[in-house]
């Protein structure tokens, strides 16, 4: 029959943010936060009257290109154009440093991918320890918009961060390689930016921006304790800096250690269900198997994380089935000891539902992986006099990452029987094999069985296996600044190169040694050695089949023979030389029209090199890798031009157009033009308007290119020819059913008996063999803001409300292996050699392996309002600010083909439509209390819509979405954190102390289907899976 939920595999979406921080308004002429030039005021001299984070003298602020020297001279994060106010047209969301210690973020990485920057768009975080992600296990990385972090630019001190990680997936830059310690802000410009930056500016940029002010020795100390009392984080810390009437040097040197939280340190998720439903609102996990010895649903079940263990398979045969006793058709059996005489002594027949999954030792895997992270940064410049008053400057970032990881593995263990082709046996016997299986066969011969035949395959237990990771991350830069040879014009020269050196290690098990351990013979005093043993003397023969043996209880010098030590090394470079000049042209009513013009060339190398056995597909049940190797350069020119037209005049308090344009061409993709036009318009002190328009660019990244050849798996329901995909009876199939069913057959196969039992295998590669091309999108916002006059005693306030409308074309995707298999077997004009059916391939046994390459396939579309508000009144003997940033999406929709339709996410479980942050600080004298709220918006309907969706005919399928609510729960109540904390001042001491997740919120519940989970939660970086977190930080100043 049709299962309900088969949609699933090819709908399932992996959506993953987290926290909260405090933010803060841009707005027309008020305090928008940008980079100036860095003159060397003293904190004494940096007043913050309006409570922002920012000195009230511009000039105190740091700076990303470090455009001028001269006071006022700032920088706006989306902008190559010098200002003499803190002014933006485009909102920029603002994080300082305060904020992040009073919020309890542990490192820059929390903050980054808190949704107070990511606004619900999910994030491969710590989570991710058991997936294979783009940038390898342990790699953080961050997207805005819902648009993925390769379409997200993030900026150090404005200049690009070049990916990082391990494996041939490099994409976006790791965010483990940025300080924390020396960070003075980070600022978030939600808006293409291309026509500025450059390739990948398509949903955003981030900004983190260092202090370069420093003077003297800052020492910095900071824990993060979960109450369960696993995953403590420890950060400490040195900056430094020294100023001098020339020189100006900044630095810092910072160690992090976070130890692992595992599934068994919290009871939420140390038992995950299928949780399905028998009915709609009946209770969670009652449509489960239900276990007759404890009356629960099974934990680690085959819908939820368990797998096979303690199990044999065998061809069909009568056995005694293990729930009733009677006797019955089995091909998996259990060891059973009771069971002493009848077809199948020692053995029991087990079902799906009966058969073993659940190891205890399943509990130690990590929802936290552990990590250590070593960074250090020095900047520092020195005034020559010479060149027109030049600046010679600097930069290092250095970085190292080991992080850890542990998997659960099951060892599938093949003993071969020796029979002829005719099935009579050769007169060879295994000895390893009881003699009621020896005329056992469920396969033919394999990699592991050589030229036996399939026989018994023993599904064990094996226990966790180790990962080890370890990053090296280096980019320097450099280079000169100084006045131009026109009035008030300046130029700069900058010279970068970045590093990534990292080494992942994986224990797996060899198939060439698994093979040879179980080709065995008798010597000649009747032990069982290795056949191979007179060329491969180091090898262990395997153990017999015995109730010892499926049990896991394996000897250790057999464990270490097949489990082997894995490494592979990933190499990223790229070399980066730039140059601007900006300075002002002439003077209109409004100010002085300013330009800036610059050039860049860019050149990234890429060299993945998997472990040989890797590489020779000799891994068993782990995904094999090819070499991924591959270059690309681009050459930019580009220019930025910004007009104040009018200024100070009735309804025309301010009126300014700022236009940007790119000339992008790419050794490998060719040129292309992108270009931006924003516009302000200030009617009245308090009230303006503002909106933008432009064009972005993204050339397909090395990894989406150049990787080699990568195996998966999907499971074997996934195959459109299965049976279990139809209904019962022929008269019900659709159109669709009815159409496959006739392609299946044409290959031999009849959809009405035909059971999948193998995995499929899906090869994922690089595009740039296909034609792969870049892709292009359009942005586009309207907004207004309001900071309406109010008295004194009131305070001040400031209102913005946004519109964006983001829409990617030729976006690049590569597609799943089941969408693949789908669009094979259901074309019109089915051809197993033509169309999406060159990338299947299907053998004599009907087992299936897909290739899924990079293409130019997608459209992406997110719209959406985002509100700003921001509330600062004196009361009492102290000053209150309180933040809000709220964001309603109203379409986060994509389609694979043009023929479709558009399927809208929005506000699934993972992709809500509504998302909040809240935030008030009260400061008194030298004390300073932060309440923090982070909202996420549940759902009642959207999510079994989502899936009931056909993309064909652009209609959902009613009837279906009640088949979901009767069998499972996808709906999710409204989801809050609370933080809060007291941060104290005395002297040259600040002592910071709190909590995040105050009151212990756990993560919703959902039935095992259609979501990555953590237990019985989806997997979304919008919810917290550590528990309430205490949290102090004591910083020093010398």
């Amino acid at each position: 029959m049709r299962k309900v939920g088969t949609v699933f595999s090819s709908k399932t979406r992996l959506f993953a943010g987290a926290g909260i921080a405090a933010l803060s308004l841009a707005a027309f002429a008020s305090p928008a936060y940008a980079q100036d030039a860095g003159v060397n005021t003293p904190e004494a001299d940096c007043p913050d009257t309006n409570d922002d984070g920012i000195c009230d003298d511009e000039s105190t602020l740091s700076n990303a290109d470090n455009t001028a020297d001269t006071p006022n001279a700032i920088v706006v994060t989306g902008s190559r154009i010098r200002r003499d106010e803190f002014s933006t047209i485009e909102p920029i969301t603002v994080i300082t440093a305060d904020e992040i210690t009073q919020a309890g973020f542990g490192s820059s990485i929390d903050a980054l991918q808190s949704n107070a920057v990511t606004q619900g768009a999910g994030q491969i975080n710590n989570y991710y320890a058991g997936f294979v992600t783009d940038g390898g296990t342990g790699a953080n990385t961050l997207g805005l918009r819902g648009l993925g972090p390769a379409r997200t630019l993030v900026l150090l001190n404005g200049r690009r961060l070049a990916p990082g990680g391990t494996r041939g997936s490099l994409l976006a830059a790791d965010l483990n390689v940025l300080p924390t310690a020396i960070v003075e802000r980070i600022e978030v410009l939600k808006a293409g930016a291309s026509s500025v930056y450059g390739s990948d500016a398509v949903a955003g940029v981030v900004n983190i921006i260092t202090d370069d002010q420093l003077q003297g020795l800052n020492l910095e100390f900071q824990v993060n304790a979960p109450e369960v009392g696993a995953g403590v984080q420890y950060r400490g810390a040195a900056s430094f800096g020294v100023q001098t009437d020339r020189l100006n040097l900044v630095g810092s040197l910072e160690y992090t250690q976070r130890n692992g939280y595992s599934r068994n340190d919290n009871p939420w998720f140390d038992c995950p269900i299928a949780g399905f439903l028998d009915g709609e609102g009946s209770e969670f996990g009652s449509g489960d198997y239900i276990d007759p010895a404890t009356g629960e649903p099974v934990c680690f079940g085959l819908d939820n994380g368990g797998v096979t263990i303690n199990t044999i398979g065998v061809s069909t045969r009568d056995a005694p089935a293990r729930l009733t006793g009677v006797v019955g058709r089995f091909n998996r059996l259990v060891p059973d000891a009771s069971n002493v005489d009848g077809p199948t002594p020692g053995y029991l027949g087990v079902d799906l539902d009966t058969r073993d999954t659940f190891d205890p030792i399943q509990e130690e895997e990590y929802l936290i992986t552990p990590v250590k992270r070593y960074t250090g940064f020095l900047t520092g410049s020195y005034e020559l006099d010479i060149l027109g008053d030049a600046e010679v400057y600097a930069e290092l970032l250095a970085t190292r990452r080991k992080s850890e990881s542990v998997l659960y593995r099951q060892l599938a263990l093949d003993y071969p029987i020796y029979l002829n082709d005719d099935f009579t046996p050769t007169g060879r016997v295994n000895p390893l094999v009881p003699d009621q299986f020896q005329n056992s066969v469920i396969a033919f011969p394999n990699e592991t069985t050589g030229d036996g035949y399939l026989g018994v395959r023993a599904f064990i237990g094996f226990g966790l296996t180790d990962g080890r990771q370890t990053v090296d991350y280096v980019r320097t830069g450099g280079g000169l600044r100084g006045d131009f040879f026109l009035p008030d014009w300046r130029y700069d020269v900058y010279v970068g190169k970045a590093w990534n050196d990292g080494t992942n290690e994986q224990e797996s098990f060899l198939i060439d040694r698994v093979a040879a351990a179980t080709d065995v013979v008798l010597d000649a005093d009747g032990n069982v050695v290795c056949a191979t043993q007179s060329i491969n003397p180091n090898c262990v023969a395997a153990p017999a089949l015995n109730a010892d043996t499926i049990g896991g209880r394996l000897p250790q010098d057999f464990r270490d023979y097949i489990l082997q030590n894995t490494i592979g090394t990933t190499e990223f470079r790229e070399t980066t030389y730039a140059f601007n000049i900006d300075g002002p042209l002439f003077a209109l009513p409004g100010g002085d029209i300013q330009l800036a013009l610059g050039a860049e060339y860019r050149k990234q190398r890429i060299n993945d090199q998997p472990d040989a056995n890797s590489v020779n597909g000799n891994l068993l049940g782990l995904t094999a890798a090819t070499p991924t190797v591959g270059s690309d350069n681009v050459k930019e020119v580009f220019g930025e031009l910004y007009v104040p037209l009018l200024a100070d005049r009735t309804f025309f308090q301010n009126l300014a157009l700022n236009g940007s344009v790119r000339y992008t061409d790419y050794d490998s993709y060719g040129s292309d033009v992108t270009y931006k036009i924003a516009g302000e318009w200030e009617l009245f002190r308090g009230v303006g308007l503002r909106g933008s328009y432009g064009t972005s660019y993204r050339a397909p990244a090395l990894a989406e290119q150049f990787l080699g050849s990568t195996s998966g798996f999907i499971g074997s329901g996934s195959d459109p020819c299965d049976s279990d995909n139809f209904p019962d009876a022929v008269a019900d199939y659709t159109p669709v059913e009815a159409r496959t069913a006739a392609n299946c057959a044409a290959v031999g196969i009849d959809v009405t008996t035909f059971v999948q039992t193998s995995g499929i295998t899906v090869f994922r590669r690089g595009g740039a063999e296909t034609g792969l091309a870049a892709e292009t999108s359009t942005n586009w916002s309207v907004g207004a803001v309001v900071s309406p006059p109010l008295p004194s005693s009131v305070g001040t306030l400031s209102l913005a409300l946004d519109y964006f409308d983001i829409k990617v074309e030729n976006g690049v995707s590569d597609l799943a292996g089941g969408t693949i298999l789908n669009r094979c077997y259901q074309d019109q004009n089915f051809d197993p050699s033509a169309g999406f059916c060159r990338f299947v391939d299907r053998n004599e046994n009907d087992q299936l392996a897909v290739t899924s390459s990079f293409v130019n396939l997608s459209e992406d579309i997110v719209k959406g309002f985002e509100f700003n508000g921001r509330l600062a009144s004196e009361i009492g003997p102290g000053r209150l600010v309180v933040n809000a940033l709220v964001t309603k999406y109203t379409e986060q929709s994509t389609r694979l083909f043009p023929e479709e339709f558009l399927d809208d996410a929005n506000g699934i479980v993972t992709s809500p439509d509504w998302v909040g942050n809240f935030d008030a600080t009260y400061r008194w004298d030298n004390v300073t209390l932060r309440y923090g709220l982070d909202w996420t918006d549940g759902d009642r309907e959207a999510t079994y819509r989502f899936f009931a969706f056909d993309n064909q005919t652009g209609e959902v399928d009613e009837d279906l979405v009640q088949d979901y609510k009767d069998i499972y729960l996808l709906e999710v109540d409204d989801y809050f954190l609370h933080s809060a904390s007291v941060q104290v001042n005395i002297e040259n001491y600040e002592f910071t102390f709190g909590a995040r997740n105050l009151f212990n919120t756990r993560p919703p519940r959902i039935s095992a289907v259609g979501f990555s989970s953590v237990g019985n939660a989806p997997l979304y970086s919008g919810y917290d899976y550590a528990g309430r977190t205490f949290f102090a930080n004591a910083a020093f100043k010398f």
